[in-house]
């Protein structure tokens, strides 16, 4: 049978206690670093240690300057020895590698803002409409984008089958529309808003919501989750 760690101990001024009962958040940069250094060395506590590694890196930069640190660097630390360095070594190409694959799974459209800032200068100086897919996750991370559709001045054909189909594949959980109006002006039309309430419906039956649909004028859009268009589908 496994413990159940119930109940907090009276004294919860180290970090490692602090951290297993209090959880991570709750300490400082320099009580993270004495828990993965875990003993300091002769007159001074892991805690005093880490904040000398830290001081080591750069006052200004703080624990972002461990990044730049060597390993001998590190080993002129007073308490500092080969084992301590190699830790702070892997703890910190952890961080980079969970990093860049946090920026590699690509942008958070969770505003019709974000997404207009991202498409403004790509779709405003088009003289044809471009319709574009978003898939995102349930964090509204970009997961994929899908060029649908290329039309004339006017027109762009979406097949709503497609898009829906599309979303499932990629495991999206939501959708984001995008497109252009090379006139500039970015108010829907009768056929834009046909097509959004297509896909809204589709998305529905399938599990994959729409989140917003946004069409990109000259320096201005348009969202039809900001206009509260889907408010009123499901009226």
């Amino acid at each position: 049978m496994k413990k159940q760690y119930t109940e907090q101990p009276e004294d919860l001024t180290r970090p490692y206690e602090r951290c297993f009962y209090c959880g991570a958040g709750a300490l400082a940069d320099e009580e993270l670093l004495a828990v993965l250094l875990r003993t300091g060395t002769s007159g001074k506590n892991a805690v005093s240690l880490a904040k000398d590694v830290i001081l080591a890196s750069g006052r200004e930069c703080g624990l972002l300057g461990l990044h730049s640190m060597t390993a001998q660097e590190l080993m002129q630390i007073p308490g500092i020895g080969r084992v301590k360095a190699v830790q702070i070594l892997a703890l910190c190409e952890l961080c980079r590698r969970m990093s860049v694959r946090d920026i590699s799974r690509g942008p958070v459209f969770d505003t019709a803002g974000k997404v207009a800032s991202h498409y403004m200068e790509k779709l405003r100086h088009r003289d044809t409409e471009a319709v574009f897919l978003l898939l995102l996750d349930n964090r509204f991370r970009l997961i994929r984008e899908e060029k649908v559709s290329t039309g004339t001045a006017t027109f762009s054909a979406v097949s709503v089958r497609e898009l829906i189909a599309s979303a499932l594949r990629h495991r999206a959980v939501r959708i984001i529309l995008v497109h252009n109006h090379p006139s500039g002006d970015p108010q829907p039309s009768g056929a834009d808003r046909e097509l959004t309430m297509q896909v809204y419906r589709a998305g529905e039956l399938m599990g994959v919501a729409l989140a917003d649909h946004i069409i990109i004028g000259d320096h201005r859009y348009y969202s039809f989750l900001e206009n509260h268009f889907f408010e009123e589908a499901d009226i």
